[in-house]
């Protein structure tokens, strides 16, 4: 669902912005969702050590 609605945000900049600028975006997007992707990882791994 996240993933659909980056999508279409891209799409929509695309439109709008030119290329480069839009490649910048997108590697700011891939480390917001990296970023993420962290978080939950921690946030798993503190669960799974808290209950072992």
């Amino acid at each position: 669902m996240l993933l659909l609605l980056m999508l279409l945000l891209l799409l929509l900049l695309h439109l709008i912005l030119p290329l480069q600028e839009l490649l910048i975006l997108l590697l700011l997007l891939l480390l917001l969702l990296l970023l993420l992707l962290l978080q939950l990882l921690l946030l798993l791994l503190l669960r799974c050590y808290c209950c072992c």
